[in-house]
């Protein structure tokens, strides 16, 4: 059977991302008793498919209210969804932030509440802290966004910011019974981190935020700054007992889609070479990936090819430039530049939501030919990376893939597929 490269990166891709989907992993984790009343909420690009999903498996009566981003909901009887903006929050966020804590207010013990939560939470779930506006957060989050900050470090800054993350929502819900369903875009899985925590405790403090802001260079007007140096801004700790009816359970994660599409490696012949979840800024990231890729080629280790090396986790980009494109178009470019044409080397990379950034595409492919077809089209790698425009160069060579929403996220993917041995550095 003759290989195609293209074909099984895609493949491999669309593996991951049918790993992670809420059809496929949240029925059995749910309670054993089915048959009760619950109020079901949710946020997160994955919701309205755990929500659809919850339907499906529920016996008992269903009530409740998801948020999700434009483009990725879902149909459901039962349970209403509603579509916000993500990376930045915009009204709509706010509005249903509203509305669900309105509707866990005044619960008692026997009601219990089923909460949805996957990445994109955070800024679909958007309800500012007394003080502060909309477009402060909008501000700031922009901010953070170009900054380079980790997904920790702006998620601390968000909880402080906000009245519903950082274990507030579990707080709302007191005395009911929570029951917070996860899937995870973080890299390490931390429950804090995911969508930043609304129904579990969180270590990090007010100070902390601060620090974070400041170490960026993120200004912020008096009224943040105020509001973060007062006592209230400090978000629900370890310990505190409106968390002893919360149960937190992760039902995905990037580590599952990591080892199915290493199943499907072997399965094709070749052998895996898992990295997994990997932080640091995408272009940087990318060249370690190829040193890898090149010591392989060139000296069977610590592989031998034919083989597909594969990571997750969320990159960062610091940006400075005015072009187009997400972490993973920022880091194949850089990963095209630093293999500079090495023969056999084929890759993917792509955010299993669907959407690689703010962008309509949800990763690209690079082949060993695209820096040769790229100065074909008078396209310069170099120039394009600086100017932080993977999507651009990627567009130019009709090396985009485009999913359209997936309804899950477990944070990207990446696969590099080496076929054989080089004597030599090209």
């Amino acid at each position: 059977m003759t290989l195609d490269p293209q074909r099984l990166l895609r493949d491999l891709f669309d593996t991951a991302i049918a790993a992670a989907h809420p059809r496929q992993v949240l029925a059995d984790q749910l309670p054993a008793d089915r048959s009760g009343r619950a109020i079901v909420i949710g946020a997160g690009k994955a919701a309205a498919a755990m929500a659809q999903a919850i339907e499906e498996a529920w016996e008992g009566e269903l009530s409740g209210l998801v948020v999700t981003r434009y483009g990725h909901g879902a149909d459901c009887t039962r349970i209403e969804v509603v579509e916000a903006a993500h990376p930045v929050p915009d009204d709509a966020g706010e509005r249903v932030a509203r509305r669900v804590l309105e509707l866990v207010s005044n619960l008692e013990e026997s009601d219990r509440v089923i909460f949805l939560l996957s990445g994109g939470g955070s800024s679909l779930l958007a309800l500012p802290a007394e003080g502060i506006s909309l477009s402060d957060k909008q501000a700031i989050n922009k901010a953070l966004l170009r900054s380079g900050a980790h997904i920790g470090e702006m998620n601390c800054v968000r909880k402080h910011l906000s009245a519903i993350k950082g274990g507030r929502l579990a707080k709302a819900c007191w005395p009911a019974t929570v029951y917070t369903y996860a899937i995870s875009d973080v890299p390490g899985d931390q429950a804090t981190v995911i969508a930043s925590g609304p129904t579990v405790a969180d270590p990090t403090t007010s100070a902390q935020a601060l620090e974070i802001l400041a170490r960026y260079g993120i200004e912020i007007p008096e009224n943040v700054r105020a509001w973060l140096n007062d006592p209230r801004s400090e978000t629900v700790k370890p310990g505190d007992p409106c968390l002893s009816r919360s149960h937190f359970q992760l039902i995905a994660r990037p580590q599952q889609s990591l080892d199915a599409a290493a199943h499907r490696v072997r399965a094709a012949g070749l052998t895996p070479l898992i990295l997994g979840d990997l932080e640091g800024e995408a272009r940087e990231v990318a060249k370690v990936h190829a040193g890898i890729a090149r010591q392989i080629a060139l000296h069977g280790q610590p592989i031998e090819p034919p083989c597909v090396i594969l990571s997750g986790g969320e990159t960062t980009v610091t940006v400075r430039g005015n072009g187009r494109g997400g972490r993973n178009a920022e880091f194949l470019l850089g990963l095209t530049e630093a293999l500079n044409g090495l023969p056999g080397v084929y890759a993917l990379a792509g955010d299993t939501d669907g959407i690689d950034g703010s962008e309509d595409n949800a990763g690209a492919l690079m082949t060993p030919d695209s820096l040769e077809r790229a100065a074909a089209c008078g396209v310069s790698a170099a120039e394009r990376l600086a100017d932080n425009d993977g999507y651009g160069f990627f567009a130019a060579l009709d090396d985009l893939i485009v999913t359209g929403p997936t309804r899950t996220n477990v944070n990207d993917f990446r696969a590099i597929l080496v076929l054989e041995r080089h004597t030599d550095d090209h």
